[in-house]
């Protein structure tokens, strides 16, 4: 919806994840978050999905370190829609690997371009897919 190319179509995706309400009132229960900065330039955009997904699934298993380190409130918040199989049974009671899936910040409602520009991050619209993209993840830990 309104410009969103995974709307309905991802299990961490919207309408597929709580209302935006619910999803500030979740993230207001973080004290910290650790901010992850990817600037990437492709030369194909075929190389954009495994490149998404292998690094998104790095941070997966590094907020499974965190978690295991202690801290048992920690959730990552991804930089893009979910990539980890090319279609998705579309729902989250449906997904083939839910452990791992993670919404992307936007999804929940995050406001990246005002989030990371406060924060001094460079950010810009990408008007093709060779200029340089400047992608954020969270990690929220509590």
């Amino acid at each position: 919806m309104f410009g969103c190319r995974n709307y309905g179509k991802r299990g961490t995706c919207p309408p597929n994840i709580p209302p935006i309400e619910e999803c500030r009132q979740m993230i207001s229960e973080y004290s910290q978050a650790a901010v992850f900065h990817f600037e990437k330039r492709l030369e194909k955009i075929e190389e954009y999905r495994p490149w998404s997904k292998e690094t998104v699934s790095k941070l997966v298993k590094l907020e499974r370190e965190i978690f295991l380190s202690g801290y048992y409130k920690t959730l990552l918040l991804a930089f893009d829609a979910c990539m980890l199989f090319d279609t998705c049974a579309g729902s989250r009671a449906e997904c083939r690997n839910p452990i791992i899936a993670r919404p992307g910040a936007d999804a929940l409602g995050v406001d990246l371009y005002a989030t990371v520009g406060s924060a001094g991050y460079p950010i810009q619209v990408v008007k093709d897919y060779k200029d340089v993209m400047n992608r954020y993840a969270f990690m929220l830990i509590e």
